[in-house]
């Protein structure tokens, strides 16, 4: 049993209305939790955004602040609605009309993880599948929230910045030919979770550093950028997804020697989006 939903890094003084949000890098795995799995504990990290909350750890250095899961993603996804139960894992639980992260045993309690492997023999019961989610779901959505109005309160506006990473072989095919292979994916859910200037800015931020930048493909965002995601009142939320090979050996899923590097560069990037919402008369004027 978890102890600990998410662990939350706040600024001294909160200067910037961005929030950064890290819902898969938990790596807090139960005993009791790999006692129920079919898989070892390297093969059941292999769905984990593994160190992605150490790469964004500078963010409160910049006047925001930066929520992690605690919770692994194969323990429960909190990129998923409370509704995205999988009957084939959960005893009881009706499917909620047509949705393929759940028909791929990616719901909000997953049955598999990377290459569909399954993580359980068997089925969970409805009250385990239900103690997860008040267990660790819905505190860290809460929190999430908090955070949000707080900037919107404070600065008029918030900022979602949502971090995941992502497998390398997922951009496979997705450059065009005779373009570089994107190295950085941001998802806006095709411009209705963010307002595109600020889509504009974050991409300036990485592009900056030498990052080659797509948007929309393969990940346009999922549950928390459909959620949170409302422009019209001037809250926004971006999904960042960073390839993986970049900064880790994917197979042994440790650090990489460019690590250390990428992880600095990386710090320049975030202080840059930390400061699109610090422009307090910028941000009122729109």
């Amino acid at each position: 049993m978890h102890d600990t939903a998410y662990y939350l890094s706040e600024p001294e003084y909160r200067s910037s209305c961005v929030v950064f949000a890290s819902p898969h890098s938990g790596s807090d795995y139960s005993p009791d939790f790999l006692r129920q799995s079919v898989l070892d504990r390297h093969a059941i990290r292999s769905s984990e955004d593994a160190f992605v909350d150490l790469l964004f750890d500078a963010a409160p250095d910049h006047g925001a602040p930066f929520l992690k899961a605690a919770a692994p993603r194969a323990y429960i996804d909190l990129n998923r609605g409370v509704d995205e139960l999988d009957p084939a894992v959960i005893y009881g639980a009706r499917r909620q009309g047509h949705n393929p992260r759940v028909t791929s045993g990616l719901g909000v309690i997953p049955r598999v993880v990377a290459n569909g492997r399954a993580i359980y023999r068997g089925k969970l019961t409805a009250q385990e599948a239900q103690d997860r989610i008040d267990r660790h779901w819905h505190p860290y959505h809460a929190r999430l929230h908090a955070l949000l109005e707080e900037s919107h309160d404070r600065f008029g506006q918030a900022i979602l910045v949502d971090c995941h990473s992502m497998p390398h072989e997922a951009l496979e095919g997705i450059a065009r030919r005779g373009q570089p292979r994107p190295e950085i994916v941001l998802g806006d859910r095709f411009g209705a979770s963010a307002r595109s200037d600020l889509v504009d800015q974050i991409e300036a931020a990485f592009t900056s550093v030498g990052l080659t930048v797509s948007r929309n493909t393969p990940f346009a965002g999922a549950y928390v950028t459909q959620t949170y995601g409302r422009p019209s009142r001037g809250q926004h939320a971006i999904q960042i997804e960073i390839d993986r090979s970049l900064y880790m050996d994917e197979v042994q899923i440790r650090p990489n020697r460019q690590f250390a590097t990428f992880r600095r560069v990386l710090r320049d990037v975030i202080a840059d989006i930390a400061a699109i919402g610090t422009d307090r008369t910028r941000l009122a004027a729109e």
